[in-house]
């Protein structure tokens, strides 16, 4: 594996964790409890959203700070 990949998969992982733990956290605390399947699907859209643009976040900050 090349140091890129290493540095990729490492950042993809940490990223990972961090939506995971955000995703959970937002379901638990921030999302009321849905009545229905429709209301489901909105309220995992809304976590998705949130931790999908913090681990990216969280991924495009680690590539910059090891980049320069």
């Amino acid at each position: 594996m090349t140091t890129n990949s290493k540095e990729a998969l490492l950042a993809g992982t940490i990223g990972a964790i961090v939506g995971l733990t955000l995703s959970f956290l937002a379901n638990y605390f921030l999302v009321p409890f849905p009545g229905g399947a429709v209301e489901n699907a909105v309220n995992n859209g809304i976590s998705g959203a949130i931790s999908g643009f913090m681990s990216g976040f969280m991924g495009l900050f680690m590539y910059l700070k090891k980049s320069g």
